[in-house]
């Protein structure tokens, strides 16, 4: 009956229409299911979106709670003495001695721009004398090298106690604390960095510089020998004083800083002597370090780096009081005056005497340099050398710097002084390559393993 009313009693019509209704009822079927399962995809995506950021903000608090306490520390105040220990005990080894080397090297080329590298000029008296840049000791071969080489022992000494040393003998301490405890050893003579760095920059440098350079040339004269940086009052047509005036305040500046370093690296290395000394003293309590040996080895290291430091320290105040001994004397230049006086040793006749006598102001910078690095090898070796009970021979370092600083008081005193000096200068380039206490330490380690 309901064939006939739907498909009007037609058989294919109404196959045709079951057909489509079934087709239908799948679409409207699939389309449920798509339907279905969307929703249960959108029902998850939301509970991972909302895991997704938590999970941000987990991670982004600790980053903000990080900000929030640098934020909240206060910043460090500026310290010269521990930004002078960073030049030596941070960043390459070379950093250091090849700026010193670079300064040198740019004012050996600023010399030859102006010309006065090589530059003669006659004495009252008739006396030609040779006072080049390039023939001044005192301001190529100090700075070119013996300042490296100093700054460079120094830097080596100080990595090795900082880095390696002090963390073999503290007892149960760790890199964080080692550095807190030497940065603290440091800091502690800060007012002694700011009282040399003022020596040094004002009156070693700016008043030195307008008293010895910048009012002689200006006003001319002055009870001063002629050198490198007063040549333009007596051969003007070679450098101009304007051009000399701007080229000894940039040499003297860069002296100035570069002797504040110098004694900052003094500084350094009584400060470690001082640490490894209240160090070795605490060691007798401790029982997991092997006192004295211990001890020993490395204050052998250290002694052995200050020595070198020593040695180098006084033979930069030998270069200045014999290039400011040659301007007042009568020879030619420096090589010639110092051969004529080790022949004159065996005349009859002295000529130390002989010179026109001048203001010297160099004689008593090169006191200081010589009488400073003495004091720091004295006081390495009273801690660190005395009261041992296997203490390593100092007697051959410390002839070695007693011949060394009696040769830089005697120049220019008696004739044949070029001798003992030579003598002094030839121990001293052997001191630097083998302090003389190879054998102790050899002996001192068999005696460690038979004992053990």
């Amino acid at each position: 009956m309901a064939g006939k009313d739907f498909g009007c009693d037609d058989p294919a019509a109404t196959s045709e229409w079951q057909i489509e209704l079934s087709a239908a009822q799948s679409r409207l079927t699939a389309k449920r299911r798509d339907s279905k399962k969307a929703e249960n995809s959108d029902a998850q995506y939301a509970p991972d979106l909302e895991r997704t950021a938590t999970a941000d903000d987990e991670t982004e608090s600790p980053s903000e709670l990080t900000q929030d306490t640098h934020a909240q520390e206060p910043r460090r105040p500026f310290s010269l003495a521990r930004r002078s220990e960073a030049l030596f005990s941070r960043g390459s080894p070379l950093d250091l001695p090849a700026s010193v080397f670079a300064g040198a090297t740019a004012l050996g080329f600023l010399s030859y721009i102006t010309g006065i590298h090589n530059a003669t000029y006659g004495r009252a008296d008739g006396i030609v004398k040779q006072v080049g840049f390039l023939w001044a000791p005192n301001w190529t071969f100090v700075f070119m090298v013996l300042l490296p080489l100093f700054f460079a022992f120094a830097i080596e000494l100080l990595v090795f106690w900082k880095y390696e040393g002090r963390l073999k003998l503290v007892a149960q301490a760790d890199r964080m604390e080692s550095d807190d405890a030497w940065e603290r050893n440091v800091e502690a003579s800060s007012y002694t960095y700011w009282a040399v760095f003022f020596i040094c920059v004002l009156f070693a440098g700016l008043f030195q510089w307008v008293g010895v350079c910048l009012l002689p040339l200006i006003n001319g004269g002055g009870n001063y020998a002629v050198d490198w940086g007063k040549l333009a009052l007596v051969r003007p047509e070679v450098i101009s004083v304007p051009t000399s005036i701007v080229f000894t305040g940039l040499a003297y500046l860069y002296m100035c800083l570069c002797f504040y370093l110098f004694f900052a690296g003094l500084i350094l290395l009584h400060t470690l002597v001082h640490d490894l000394w209240k160090i070795g003293e605490a060691s007798k309590n401790w029982a997991g370090v092997d006192y004295p040996y211990e001890v020993n080895e490395v204050s052998l290291r250290v002694m052995r780096g200050i020595f070198r430091c020593t040695v180098l320290g006084i033979l930069i105040a030998i270069c200045m009081k014999a290039q400011s001994s040659y301007l007042t004397s009568n020879g030619k230049n420096i090589v010639a005056w110092l051969v004529g006086d080790m022949f004159s040793a065996f005349q009859v006749r002295n000529n130390v005497s002989d010179g026109v006598r001048y203001r010297m102001p160099t004689h008593y910078s090169s006191l200081l340099i010589a009488i400073s690095t003495c004091v720091v090898f004295l006081y390495g070796s009273i801690r660190l050398g005395v009261g041992r009970r296997c203490h390593f021979p100092l007697w051959r370092m410390s002839a070695v710097v007693a011949l060394l600083f009696a040769s830089y008081l005697l120049i220019d005193v008696f004739a044949g002084f070029s001798i003992l000096m030579g003598v002094g200068v030839l121990l001293a380039m052997y001191g630097l390559f083998d302090p003389g206490v190879g054998q102790w330490r050899a002996s001192e380690l068999g005696n460690n393993q038979s004992v053990s």
